[in-house]
């Protein structure tokens, strides 16, 4: 179950470790002057030692109402150096630094911790830039290989020359970029810019040892990142060395069909007859690091033919009561839930007791619209309804019960978001309302039905509606992070999820449904189908869901799965009907550690059963060549729906491509019109016409194939900038969401509760649109009184707006 709408296009979910800072000087702000490097002075570096010793400098505030202005201020901003390197004499002072006629002073500071929290040293100071400082001391020459993370952008300048830079939005992952440093006898001086954009703020970095080339190496050969194939390769880094589990790079890029670096290696000298680990070996390594010492824990489950090949616990259960994680733990499982909602509907079907084109006002009288939406839209997604787990007040009230009959009245209280049929759009409210007309039609309650219908006769003994004030045994209690210490989580009452979330299961329950789910044992051929195919939206595009499972395809192959997730549980339950093959990955924490999502992880055990039938994968790297007249015809705007959109742009020869409400991405090609992201297994191709114009791209990520149309570019008009004094003002959009439209400088603003700010240009006098969400105003204005509506076009569908304030 989904308790918020995740829109992003790259979702990470590692957790940053706070940084446990001290000021050497004992106090916040020192008004004394630096001698020299003071203690942020290496005698040469370490193998995998983080620099923790520093000089900081900063925070150097940007103007943020600019940036909410104008998004693409930060990158100007962090392309522009106020200085590149720092005259520093061994006993003598470090002068301080003017930046816009400011006056910064350098601070030491140790950091107990590899990652350095500068949100803990300077204060949650979003949109700012700090420098880090240090020397780096050499008897002789020599090139190191230093690991970098970075939250956000981060450039490095060695002696002042600059060596390495991102501009990108992310938490700080250790060795999450690579780069080289070609030290010189003597002094040698690191500079480090580190920019946020939002929220979080720290950075990284170290001399990468023996273990750590190689882990990048083998993680870079998998995910296809040739640049640093060929960096760590050109260094030395041994090819045929396995990690952990046995797997060598060359294995690593095989298994993920990377064609062009098994190449790349095996010219290097890369063996190809070292023997293949073992499948328990490799699962194994996936878990075993992440979820060690006392934290929360994960249960996974893989079947193939009916037979399970691999069992396993790993972390604990209770941490408390130091109770361990076994395949008998009881997870709750969240959406996993809509399939067996989903199965009920359809096994009533089959009893002919109803029919899923049946509307919905059949079975709720006086429901809104209930004429105009079907049981159907309900199981696919489509009916426009309004998502109750999406309201501002939702967390209020998750902790406290709730009767089905009252959450269906609140359901029924929300306006929809689109007319039924015309878009897919995640909605737990379809669910909840499936599982009261399952208790309509049958006379029982839904976990009364799901256990007579399904669970007993399976044999499923570890399956149920939760229940949050009755004791189970051998259940997994729900954590959280609060920074690097876990905590328990958000305890909802269950009430609340229903028949879109409310059951809790094992993996080897988990196991039991889905091989007779697959074997005919649950549903009729013709109900399976119908259940296990795409549905069609209104103008017969197709999605990804079917009646409460999602229709995945990776890597050329089908699987048929659904996740689940809610306040300290994620979930996920595949299968890839072709081989007979189930996984099945429940953990008890959000996030959960390291970031290792149980969906990301399953995607992975699949490719270690499922790579010799899987279609090989594009090796991506910055010095492929692709003609500037196509990178040029890649740049523009691209519809995701709801509002959304992909804006690329292009900055010398390099593309960028930049999600609404996202920071800035490079991407990088494979081929001419296939370009990748680094940070996330995620990739664009850009599709042109018979006469080699641009008309979509369709976004690879997760198994999952979104076609985005290219938008037409629109040049503002020219209107009397007074006239936008008319449209400022509060209009209510309904679900407890208001939105501002305000003048800034001449300008006029689109504010929402949970958006970045956007600029409106002029269509014309009374109708505006926004260029990096799409979106459309058109006020209506009477004379000169203040505009009392607007209509508002977001991706096409409309929605009236009344104005409730200033």
């Amino acid at each position: 179950m989904k308790a918020f709408k995740i829109s992003r296009l790259v979702f990470l979910c590692t957790m940053l470790a706070f940084s446990n800072l001290t000021n050497l000087q004992g106090q916040t702000k020192s008004q004394n002057p630096v001698m020299g490097y003071a203690q942020a002075s290496y005698m040469g570096l370490a193998d995998n030692e983080f620099m923790k010793n520093w000089l900081i400098l900063g925070p150097v505030q940007l103007d943020e109402e600019a940036i909410k202005a104008d998004d693409s201020r930060q990158k100007i901003l962090f392309d522009r150096d106020a200085f590149t390197t720092v005259a520093v004499h061994s006993g003598k002072s470090i002068g301080a630094v003017k930046i816009d006629n400011t006056e910064y002073t350098w601070e030491p500071i140790r950091s107990e911790e590899g990652i350095v929290d500068l949100s803990k040293l300077l204060g949650k100071v979003e949109y700012s830039i700090a420098y880090a400082l240090a020397e780096i001391r050499m008897d002789v020459p020599a090139k190191v290989i230093v690991g970098i993370g970075s939250d956000d952008g981060i450039k490095l300048y060695l002696n002042g020359r600059l060596v390495h830079q991102n501009w990108i939005g992310r938490p700080t992952t250790p060795d999450e970029d690579i780069a080289i440093l070609n030290l010189k006898k003597g002094s040698n001086q690191i500079l480090l810019k580190i920019q946020n954009m939002e929220q979080d703020w720290s950075f990284a970095i170290r001399k990468m040892g023996k273990e750590s080339l190689k882990k990048a190496l083998i993680e870079s050969s998998g995910r296809g990142n040739l640049d640093n194939v060929k960096i760590l390769t050109d260094d030395g880094v041994d090819l045929n060395a396995p990690d952990d589990s046995g797997l060598t790079a060359y294995q690593s890029a095989m298994i993920r069909g990377r064609e062009k670096i098994m190449d790349y290696l095996k010219d290097k000298g890369g063996r190809t007859d070292i023997p293949m680990p073992s499948f328990k070996q490799l699962v194994d390594c996936i878990f075993k690091n992440v979820y060690s010492g006392i934290t929360s824990g994960v249960s996974v489950l893989v079947s193939k033919n009916g037979e399970i090949i691999y069992e396993k616990g790993f972390g604990y259960a209770d941490i408390g009561n130091k109770v361990p994680v076994t395949p008998d733990t009881k997870f709750r499982i969240g959406s996993i839930t809509k399939q067996f909602t989903a199965a009920a509907i359809l096994k009533l079907q089959e009893e002919k007791k109803l029919n899923i084109q049946d509307v919905v006002s059949k079975y709720i009288p006086g429901f809104p619209k209930g004429n105009e939406i079907t049981l159907r839209h309900l199981l696919t997604h489509t009916s426009g309804l309004h998502s109750y787990t999406d309201r501002p007040s939702f967390f209020k009230f998750v902790t406290l019960p709730i009767s089905l009959s009252a959450l269906v009245d609140t359901i029924q209280a929300q306006p929809y978001d689109f007319a039924p049929g015309n878009k897919w759009n995640y909605c737990n409210s379809g669910f909840v309302l499936l599982g009261y007309i399952v208790e309509k039609i049958s006379g029982k309650s839904l976990a009364i039905y799901l256990n007579d219908t399904f669970f007993e006769p399976l044999g499923m003994n570890n399956t149920g509606i939760y229940e949050t004030n009755k004791l189970i045994d051998n259940e997994a209690y729900g954590y959280s992070f609060n920074g690097n210490k876990i905590i328990k989580a958000i305890n909802w009452d269950m009430s609340w999820a229903a028949g879109a979330g409310a059951l809790y299961s094992t993996v080897r329950d988990l196991n039991i449904w889905n091989e007779a789910l697959f074997n005919g044992k649950v549903l009729t051929e013709e109900s399976l189908k119908a259940a296990f195919t795409s549905s069609l939206l209104n103008n017969k595009q197709k999605t990804n869901y079917g009646y409460g499972w999602f229709i995945q395809n990776i890597r050329g192959s089908e699987f048929i799965s659904h996740g689940g997730g809610l306040n300290g549980f994620l979930s996920y339950l595949g299968r890839q009907p072709e081989n007979k093959f189930t996984v099945i990955v429940l953990c008890n924490s959000t996030p959960p550690p390291s970031g290792l999502s149980p969906t990301n992880s399953a995607s992975l055990i699949s490719e270690y059963i499922l790579w010799p039938e899987m279609i090989k994968q594009p090796t991506f790297a910055s010095d492929i060549p692709v003609d500037e007249k196509l990178l040029n015809a890649y740049v523009g705007r691209y519809d995701y729906g709801q509002g959304a959109v992909l804006t690329v742009t292009l900055e010398g020869k390099q593309l960028y491509a930049q999600m609404t409400g996202q920071g800035k991405y490079p991407i990088f090609p494979s081929s001419k019109d296939e370009f990748n992201w680094k940070i996330v297994d995620a990739s664009v191709k850009f599709v042109v016409d018979e006469k080699g114009k641009v008309i979509y791209l369709l976004h690879h990520q997760n198994g999952q194939q979104i076609e985005a149309k290219k938008l037409k570019e629109e040049i503002p008009v020219a209107v009397d900038f007074s006239v936008f004094d008319k449209y400022t003002g509060k209009y209510d959009m309904g679900n407890n969401y208001v939105m501002a439209v305000l003048k800034v400088d001449k300008k006029l603003f689109l504010q929402g509760s949970q958006l970045t700010r956007f600029q409106l240009f002029p269509a014309s006098e009374t109708e505006f649109f926004a260029r990096e969400i799409n979106i459309r105003l058109k006020f209506k204005a009477h004379g000169e009184q203040k505009a009392d509506s607007v209509i508002v076009v977001i991706s096409g569908e409309e929605k009236v707006a009344k104005r409730v304030g200033d």
